[in-house]
């Protein structure tokens, strides 16, 4: 399978209401600045049915007792076309702590290139992992295995946290390389030096 058109692209911007009808601008802001986490956007087809109730649940407690999730302090947010009342009451009655998105006008499906699936009877359940930066990492396209998209975003955040380590690695090796270099020209002075030192003495 292709990957998604939107991997390695800023996440698309986008305004609609959450479960209290209050617009939710995305990506999230504080006090007009961009939240600086990672982003853990799942669209699912339909609140209140059993997958989407398992997967929305798997969310809430992946926030609790994932240490990975602890750990980067990503941001979950949910979306569905259902209706703000209907957002509402999933929202209250499985105890959610994330947004809940209502996307009636498929808005945020559009921007984000999210179809049909269950051959075009059901809207498709796709997860998007986003990095802090605000750029999409990875994607996840599952609507029947509900019970990937938490495993997915588990494994989609570990990789975002061991790649500053490589990266900074190689920048410590790439200095120690330059510090080698026999064009160095403090290292010339020096043997110069030294040659100069070895000269006195043999004389």
């Amino acid at each position: 399978m292709a990957p998604h058109p939107l991997i390695n692209k800023p996440a698309p911007e986008f305004s609609i209401p959450d479960a209290n009808g209050h617009m939710f601008k995305f990506p999230p802001e504080e006090q007009g600045v961009r939240v600086k986490k990672p982003i853990a956007l799942f669209f699912y087809p339909e609140a209140g049915t059993f997958g989407c109730t398992r997967e929305a649940c798997q969310f809430r407690d992946a926030l609790v007792e994932k240490e990975i999730f602890k750990q980067t302090d990503v941001q979950v947010i949910g979306i569905s076309p259902d209706p703000v009342p209907k957002q509402k009451q999933f929202a209250e009655s499985q105890n959610l702590t994330y947004p809940v998105l209502s996307d009636e006008k498929h808005v945020a499906y559009q921007a984000f290139h999210v179809g049909k699936g269950l051959l075009g009877f059901a809207d498709a359940r796709t997860t998007f992992v986003i990095d802090k930066e605000g750029i999409i990492r990875d994607s996840l396209s599952a609507t029947m295995n509900y019970n990937a998209h938490v495993k997915f975003v588990i494994k989609a955040l570990g990789k975002l946290e061991s790649q500053p380590a490589v990266e900074s690695s190689s920048k410590t090796n790439d200095a120690d390389t330059d510090a080698a270099r026999p064009d160095d020209p403090s290292l010339s002075q020096t043997r110069d030096e030294l040659g100069r030192v070895a000269y006195v003495v043999g004389a």
